[in-house]
């Protein structure tokens, strides 16, 4: 009898399923990776899109307050308007949009409510006064009433706007701007 030994060719069905599960233990490890990423990459996706939006709402109403003469505050906002315009604008925040309005027409929304929630809209006015003792020829006398030396009232206005996603309310940015106004008035005089 001939005993010859028959070479083995291929794979036994063991060494088959353990190289399968290794495979899909790779693959499962691929796929955790995967949507690991597509998540932080929606992440920084919706927050990417609330500072911009809050951004450009900022810029937009502090452009148009730049240009501003006499501005008023109302109960919901602000109200100005343009030197030698014949309308007023206005801005308000209402339902969590920021709202502008022209003259006395409609408002209208300037965020979107399907991916912006406004939760804080304020515009503050300030004044600060630079004295300008070093521009006049003779200094003030002592005692003198509050005329002298002149003051440089600088007016500013500072606005704030803070929002949250409205897919993810975890995601909550601010953006703020300052806008000098122009026409400071001048208070006082330098002594002759």
């Amino acid at each position: 009898m001939n005993t010859t030994r028959h070479l083995q060719r291929g794979l036994s069905l063991v060494e088959l399923m353990v190289g399968s599960a290794i495979s899909l233990m790779i693959v499962a490890v691929a796929l955790l990776a995967l949507t690991h990423h597509l998540r932080e990459s929606r992440s920084l996706l919706l927050e990417t899109r609330l500072m911009q939006d809050l951004r450009t709402a900022t810029e937009l109403v502090a452009h148009n307050l730049r240009r501003a003469g006499p501005i008023s505050e109302t109960e919901d906002g602000v109200r100005f308007s343009h030197a030698g315009a014949v309308a007023e604008m206005a801005y308000r925040l209402r339902a969590g949009v920021i709202e502008m309005k022209l003259g006395e027409g409609y408002w209208q929304a300037m965020t979107d409510a399907n991916t912006l929630r406004v939760a804080t809209f304020s515009i503050t006015p300030r004044v600060d006064e630079t004295v300008l003792s070093g521009f006049c020829a003779r200094p003030c006398a002592e005692g003198s009433d509050a005329t002298c030396p002149p003051r440089q009232q600088v007016r500013s206005l500072a606005i704030r706007v803070e929002g949250r996603a409205a897919h993810d309310p975890a995601v909550t940015r601010s953006a703020h701007a300052t806008v000098h106004l122009r026409n400071n008035a001048l208070l006082g005089a330098c002594t002759t």
